[in-house]
């Protein structure tokens, strides 16, 4: 029963603090579940986050259901999902009851503006941070420069970009995995000769 409140509680605590969404609870997602718990690795978070990038739903929510459901099954899920989404409907309701009081107040307009441009620096540390522990090789910086153009400037669906990426990581493996082949056979048949 432990584990289901840790990750309850865990999830809870990112959800409460970190703002801006999915790709600003990276770090906090690193922190808490690489660091402190031991739950998964760096490379698992990232490949959670391309995963919950290519389906429905909020990515923060769509990681959290697949870390809660890797550590506990389905109950695992359920927990990790509640506990991440639970301070946002708290927060928002609370806010919802009272925002005719308060959202023409100059006060509140301007902390809005300050969260907005701090959210967007928090964002952008997280991009800058995948992209120098993803971005490796050639192959790599073409994928991402490829995406980064046909999803900016184009406005192809970010979904169309990672499959093709996918793909494309793929047929490199199976070519490189076809190269290790073949590299064996042809030292053995100049050994034979």
């Amino acid at each position: 029963m432990r584990i289901y409140i840790d990750l309850f509680l865990t999830f809870f605590r990112i959800g409460a603090l970190t703002f801006g969404g999915g790709y600003a609870m990276l770090p906090m997602f690193k922190k808490e579940l690489v660091q402190k718990h031991n739950w998964c690795t760096e490379e698992d978070i990232l490949d959670y986050y391309a995963i919950a990038q290519c389906t429905p739903g909020v990515i923060a929510v769509n990681t959290a259901s697949f870390i809660g459901f890797r550590k506990k099954g389905v109950p695992g899920a359920i927990c990790a999902t509640i506990g991440v989404v639970a301070p946002s409907i708290l927060i928002i309701t609370v806010i919802a009851a009272f925002i005719r009081h308060f959202a023409d107040n100059t006060y509140v307009k301007h902390a809005l503006a300050g969260i907005r441009v701090s959210v967007c620096a928090l964002v952008a540390v997280t991009v800058f941070g995948l992209f120098k522990k993803n971005v490796k090789d050639i192959l790599t910086a073409f994928l991402a420069v490829a995406a980064f153009t046909v999803t900016f400037f184009l406005g192809f669906s970010p979904i169309i970009a990672v499959i093709i990426a996918a793909a494309a990581g793929i047929t490199v493996k199976i070519i490189k995995e076809k190269k290790k082949q073949t590299a064996p056979e042809k030292k053995s048949d100049k050994e034979d000769e």
